[in-house]
């Protein structure tokens, strides 16, 4: 039954995914480009290039404003990798190691607990 959640709720997160895919590609892109505008404007000394960097910056901070819905498909893609994660989990093992740095911390933790 919990494989047939994770499965459930990987398949619906894929699906969202899907969806907004277009809002993360130009949410990138926009990003990208305004990164490039703002270093742009801080290497510059030109007061026009400023104005006219500031103005462009304006207008890619408006665009990666309007694609809002692309953070929907981040968390999407969060929950796809957490059912990822749960769905091949494996449990670990503890190994005993005969590092004495290791079993000094662990004497220590075991210690700190009494």
């Amino acid at each position: 039954m919990k494989k047939f959640g994770l499965l459930l709720l990987g398949g619906i997160a894929a699906f969202v995914l899907i969806a907004n895919l277009g809002p993360l590609v130009g949410l990138a892109v926009s990003l990208a480009i305004l990164y490039y505008v703002f270093k742009q404007f801080l290497k510059t000394d030109s007061l026009g290039l400023k104005i006219g960097l500031a103005i462009l910056g304006f207008f890619l901070l408006m665009a990666a404003a309007s694609n809002v819905p692309a953070i929907i498909g981040i968390v999407a893609a969060y929950i796809l990798f957490v059912v990822y994660k749960k769905w091949n989990g494996t449990k670990e093992m503890a190994v005993e190691s005969d590092d004495p740095f290791q079993n000094f911390e662990k004497q220590w933790s075991e210690l700190k607990n009494y």
